[in-house]
């Protein structure tokens, strides 16, 4: 039986800074699409700026973030273009998480920081606050996950998260995810200093695998 998800799983999810990611997966033109029983993850559309507003404008969203909520429209346009540059120079891979009923985007999930000649990346998530509490942010992790090992061929996921964040915590570690460190005063954003919980799930913890 899944926890409540509150939004955003309020994982941080950075740009970059390194060289291309390089990865034996072919990934074309754009992402591939991920779909499960009621949500269809695919890339983000210019069309898609007021709903990525309403999301990343939201300050209960925003409030385990690494940056602050935004304050306009023109910081979601701004935000789906850096996403597209990133993915063109394959730096960072966000999808948009669609209802696939009505087509409708409530969230975006993120890997980052991909080091396929060591097999591990970091991955992040965010959810509408209308859709809190329906498993919906469990059903884009998982996707997320399965997609990481069984297609990139990775062996490790980690995820950073505040240590006030107990949905997001309790998220993650039904999905095998393990608390491995805590990283004190981290994060300087929203008018103070906060700490920070490291999670990792290797490839053959993951529920029901095997060994790999």
């Amino acid at each position: 039986m899944l926890d409540p998800v509150m939004a955003e799983a309020h994982i941080r999810v950075h740009t970059l800074d390194m060289a291309e990611a390089s990865s034996s997966f072919d990934w074309g033109k754009e992402l591939p699409r991920l779909v499960g029983p009621r949500l269809d993850l695919h890339p983000l559309r210019p069309c898609d700026a007021r709903a990525v507003f309403e999301i990343f404008g939201d300050p209960k969203v925003a409030e385990y973030w690494s940056s602050p909520a935004m304050e306009d429209l023109a910081e979601a346009v701004a935000l789906i273009d850096e996403v597209q540059r990133c993915f063109d120079a394959r730096l960072l891979f966000q999808w948009g998480l669609c209802l696939r009923e009505t087509d409708e985007l409530i969230g975006t999930c993120t890997l980052c920081k991909l080091d396929h000649p060591n097999r591990h990346a970091e991955l992040g998530f965010a959810l509408n606050r209308k859709y809190w509490g329906q498993g919906l942010a469990m059903e884009a992790v998982a996707l997320l996950v399965d997609f990481a090992f069984e297609k990139l061929d990775l062996h490790r996921l980690e995820a950073d998260v505040d240590p006030n964040n107990a949905a997001s915590l309790a998220l993650l570690e039904k999905l095998g995810f393990q608390r491995e460190g805590y990283l004190r005063e981290r994060w300087h954003i929203h008018g103070g200093v906060h700490d920070a919980v490291l999670l990792g799930l290797l490839r053959h913890e993951r529920p029901g695998a095997g060994s790999q």
